[in-house]
């Protein structure tokens, strides 16, 4: 079973795509942001955590819930809250959001599919690299497993700069910035995918 979490759910190799429990009003409307008064003038704190729409202090009240992502994806499916065992509990993490959850990670299971993948034995190589270092934790004489570490960064971030920037540059090239494209090909939102061809653009290393 999984429970209601204060934190969205990730997958790695995907985090833009963070997924959260969403929720709908009796009319079947989405609620925007829920505001709460802090006491500092004209400072409000924001929320959509489903767990606020409980209808207290004139916030709305949520009947039924529903899995969302942050690239705009809405579950089809909605699974009704007893707020009654909500308020109970008094906690939220006890509530069970596995509907949700479930919804959310076959949206993921499809983003994950459209997404380029990569060759075999490159992703074998990385998995390799990344289990090597884990190892350096490990050794015998810690500073010189740390130094290994940061001379591999080193290693690891000048491949990088050689080969982002060109990559960056020829994919926006090759989808004449359709962002929709290149965000389904690197299996992102389109605002991340914006943000890393604009990082590896730009990239340098000295």
């Amino acid at each position: 079973m999984v429970y209601g979490v204060r934190e969205g759910w990730r997958r790695e190799g995907f985090e833009s795509h963070e997924g959260m429990v969403g929720v709908l009003l009796a009319d079947g409307s989405e609620p925007g942001p829920v505001f709460f008064d802090l006491g500092s003038g004209a400072t409000f704190h924001e929320s959509t955590s489903w767990w606020h729409y409980d209808g207290t202090f004139r916030r709305p009240t949520a009947v039924t819930m529903r899995g969302r992502c942050a690239c705009d994806w809405r579950g089809t499916k909605t699974y009704p809250i007893d707020w009654e065992t909500v308020r109970e509990d008094d906690d939220p993490e006890a509530y069970d959001t596995s509907g949700p959850y479930g919804e959310w990670e076959a949206h993921l299971d499809d983003v994950a599919a459209r997404a380029v993948a990569l060759p075999e034995d490159l992703a074998a190589l990385l998995g390799q690299v990344r289990e090597r270092l884990d190892r350096l934790w490990l050794e015998e004489d810690p500073a010189r497993g740390y130094a290994a570490m940061l001379r591999a960064c080193g290693e690891l971030e000048a491949i990088v700069a050689e080969t982002g920037p060109e990559a960056a540059r020829a994919l926006a090239r090759e989808h004449d910035e359709a962002m929709d494209a290149i965000a389904e090909a690197l299996g992102s939102t389109e605002q991340a995918a914006r943000a890393r061809l604009l990082h590896y653009e730009h990239l340098t290393w000295r």
